[in-house]
């Protein structure tokens, strides 16, 4: 099983969902934004319209299940939950959650909130204690277990989705909305967001979205698409290679270059591609 890992969260992201209001909403980065236009929408629908439509959503979800798990069925994932050994503590949950890097605490936080006994409440303490750090100090198999147990019920899989699309998915395809890309451009963005995290810095989603921008203009700029994420792909590509976990730059090479080389930007199934080695098809 293969996981990524991604640095520590940037709190307090939300976004609004519909295009109209995206296009209103800077940029994420601390780059000049895309000029909010009627055309950045245009854009998106002649490019290849909106990842967020349930079908493209989940392929998707499949597409980062395939080499965050090595398996096709991301919903059999909310149970998952193992130390990789890559210094972020837990790694867990549809997203890979981590116990390290503060996606797994406000996960946690919010299904507390909205289901206060639940079985994994009374490891907020230990929770808040490791963030930061690879640390199990007072989670442990009992945690591990919780965790499990939690995932078998429907308010900790709506809690994961929740956090999932607040975090992730909801801040990278509006962005790659504004930036005028189809739904190919919206799963490069998401896929890149969950590897790397959300934030400006250099290896964040940000700073590679700011190194692409600085090669290429996205649609929204009046630049080509194609040109433009080839560029974001290779601006991602730098930072991969500078983390030895994430040296095998396949899941670019072998799954988004090859869709990008294809033209297929609406990711039209069916969709056949390689990640680490593995094949994997979507009919």
């Amino acid at each position: 099983m293969r996981k990524t890992m991604r640095p520590a969260l940037v709190a307090g992201l939300t976004v609004a969902s519909a295009l109209t209001v995206v296009l209103a909403t800077p940029a994420l980065s601390t780059a000049a934004p895309a000029p909010a236009s009627l055309s950045s929408a245009a854009s998106v629908l002649a490019s290849g319209g909106d990842l967020a439509s349930p079908e493209k959503k989940d392929i998707a979800m499949q597409l980062v299940s395939s080499a965050e798990n090595s398996s096709l069925d991301w919903k059999a994932q909310y149970s998952y939950i193992e130390d990789i050994g890559d210094g972020r503590g837990y790694t867990a949950g549809i997203i890979g959650f981590c116990s390290g890097t503060g996606d797994m605490l406000e996960l946690v936080e919010a299904y507390t909130n909205s289901v206060p006994n639940n079985p994994l409440a009374k490891y907020l303490p230990a929770l808040r204690n490791v963030n930061g750090t690879d640390s199990h100090s007072g989670l442990g198999q009992a945690f591990v277990d919780a965790w499990k147990a939690a995932a078998k019920t429907s308010q900790f899989q709506a809690a994961q989705n929740s956090e999932r699309d607040r975090v992730y998915f909801n801040p990278s395809v509006n962005q790659a909305k504004s930036d005028g890309l189809g739904a190919l451009g919206q799963f490069i963005y998401y896929d890149a967001i969950v590897m790397h995290g959300p934030g400006n810095s250099s290896d964040s989603f940000g700073g590679i979205r700011n190194s692409a921008i600085k090669k290429a203009k996205p649609p929204s700029q009046g630049g080509n698409e194609s040109t433009y994420l080839k560029a974001f792909l290779d601006a991602r590509k730098v930072i991969m290679k500078q983390e030895e976990a994430h040296a095998d730059t396949s899941r670019v090479d072998t799954e988004q270059l090859v869709f990008l080389n294809a033209g297929n930007l609406d990711l039209h199934t069916p969709l056949k591609w390689k990640v680490y080695g593995d094949s994997y098809q979507i009919n």
